[in-house]
């Protein structure tokens, strides 16, 4: 990145942080807060309060084809085994989720296991930490995009961020970003929301804007918190309509996920999928995982 170039993603950061006024950031409140009496969500609480189970929204939003869609069934536990993995692809061909999110030791089998169905398979990379180097992290990429990954979550490099280390993140991004463009899989940067404030959230998702990212991700599911509605809101102000927005980490629950629809979230990651769907069609939910995502 040439200098121009770094002062223009500078100029574009502190443009978007003197987008929420500094008296509303000096008390803690979000991005939507500042500029509305109550958070967005809130706006159809009353709609999500009478039993909707689908919720019209602008283009930046929703999913047409039922919440199903939009989730990708996930389990990135460390200790799950390959009749686990199974399981969960025979859940997601069975309920048709967006995709399975699995660890990169079960992308090939999880390929394998879906082709034909649909459903796509999604790899995290620098997972759950985001501390190892852009090249290690663009050949966890590559790899798993060879292995048979329609998507890639990457967790940005959190300290960096916290160091203002923006030429770093970048390309750390960037690593990620471009080798999924040249093959045709789409890329998704966790931020790690909770151990960021509103200002780094807000350079976080400029920063993967720039990158050429398709999505902004809330979370791990492994920090000291996961998805809220603020959040996604925050990050959707700052990205767009043109990007999609996942939430993730803690939506386990049908009225979690119209929360984070309402806010603008495009897609859901969540271990509770099958609990979920079976919320939106009326029917007797299974118990969800004792823990997870």
């Amino acid at each position: 990145m040439t200098k121009e170039e770094l002062q223009h993603l500078i100029d574009v950061i502190v443009s978007e942080l003197t987008a929420v006024p500094a008296a509303a950031r000096a008390q803690g409140r979000c991005a939507c807060h500042a500029v509305l009496d109550d958070c967005c969500p809130d706006r159809l609480r009353g709609v999500l309060d009478a039993g909707a189970t689908r919720v019209g929204l602008h283009a930046s939003g929703g999913a047409p084809a039922g919440v199903a869609s939009m989730i990708d069934h996930t389990l990135l536990r460390p200790d799950a085994t390959r009749a686990n993995i199974e399981e969960l692809c025979r859940e997601a061909a069975q309920f048709k989720f967006a995709t399975v999110c699995v660890n990169p030791t079960w992308v090939a089998l999880a390929a394998r296991l879906l082709a034909g169905s649909g459903v796509g398979v999604c790899s995290v990379v620098g997972f759950p930490l985001g501390a190892t180097t852009p090249e290690i992290k663009g050949y966890e990429t590559r790899r798993a995009i060879f292995d048979g990954a329609t998507e890639i979550d990457m967790v940005i490099n959190i300290g960096a961020l916290k160091s203002g280390d923006l030429r770093l993140v970048e390309r750390d991004i960037e690593s990620v970003t471009t080798p999924c463009r040249d093959c045709g899989s789409l890329s998704k940067v966790i931020i790690e929301a909770a151990l960021l404030t509103d200002d780094e959230k807000i350079t976080a998702c400029t920063l993967a804007k720039a990158a050429g990212a398709d999505y902004v991700k809330t979370s791990t599911g492994f920090a000291s918190g996961g998805a809220t509605a603020a959040d996604v809101a925050l990050m959707r102000r700052v990205v767009g309509s043109e990007m999609g927005v996942k939430a993730a980490g803690g939506v386990r629950d049908l009225e979690s996920v119209k929360a984070m629809i309402a806010a603008g979230a495009t897609r859901v990651g969540a271990s509770a999928g099958v609990k979920i769907v079976q919320q939106a069609r009326g029917e007797q939910a299974a118990s969800p995982p004792t823990s997870g995502y």
